[in-house]
């Protein structure tokens, strides 16, 4: 039997709400709508999704304050969905740690499709934690493949599926060099097409992370014209 995902769907206006969630219940996924922010926090406390569609401008608490309490307590996939549709909401969506951005007004079946690329990535790597027990370490960062845990100096460090992804790609080839298009078509598992944007968010998010730990090392180095590489 087909094991059941359920998304939330957190969009203040009506028509829109019901909108994606009719996309969503033609894939064949169970949709639930969320209309403010504090009703979507009320769901996220009480039971495990699988898939967040969220806005940013939400009557009380913002699609940003509830982005960043969904990244404290866990790793379930986002995907913003707004009328703001400069870049630098993208960028800080993404900074945030949101997995994709969609700007309204938006195409029915690019929705779906981001959707499900979204999810199959993330079942992908569920399933490989599941079946993995294997542990990457790479000076005092220990990478755990079947907890999908990353351990820096002793502390744990809370990453989004996409930034595990890279990490764990580093990790497995430490001397590699990895261009922007080559972690971009590994890790979204999509063709890369010069958007440069996706991937240095990303790893500036990663970055960080590492860092908030131990700013003393520098675990990813800048291969300038080239790529990224862990510094040895």
């Amino acid at each position: 039997m087909q094991q059941k995902i359920n998304i939330l769907v957190v969009e203040d206006d009506n028509d829109i709400n019901q909108m994606l969630c009719k996309i969503i219940k033609k894939s064949k996924y169970y949709a639930i709508p969320a209309y403010s922010g504090t009703e979507a926090l009320l769901y996220l406390e009480n039971k495990q999704w699988d898939l967040v569609l969220l806005d940013l401008m939400l009557p009380g608490i913002s699609g940003k304050e509830v982005l960043k309490q969904v990244r404290e307590h866990s790793s379930t996939p986002v995907i913003i969905i707004s009328a703001k549709n400069e870049s630098q909401y993208k960028i800080t969506s993404l900074r945030m740690g949101a997995d994709d951005y969609i700007s309204k007004p938006f195409d029915i079946e690019e929705v779906a499709a981001r959707i499900d690329a979204l999810l199959r990535r993330y079942q992908k790597s569920e399933r490989e934690k599941n079946t993995s027990n294997q542990e990457l370490v790479f000076l005092d960062i220990v990478l755990n493949i079947d907890s999908q845990k990353v351990i820096v100096n002793n502390f744990e460090v809370t990453l989004t599926l996409r930034e595990f992804k890279i990490l764990q790609l580093l990790m497995e080839n430490p001397q590699k060099i990895y261009s922007k298009a080559n972690l971009f078509e590994t890790v979204w598992e999509d063709k890369f097409h010069g958007d440069e944007n996706t991937v240095n968010v990303h790893m500036s998010n990663l970055r960080n992370k590492l860092a908030q730990n131990n700013a003393t090392d520098t675990y990813i180095e800048t291969i300038w014209g080239i790529g990224y590489r862990l510094k040895s």
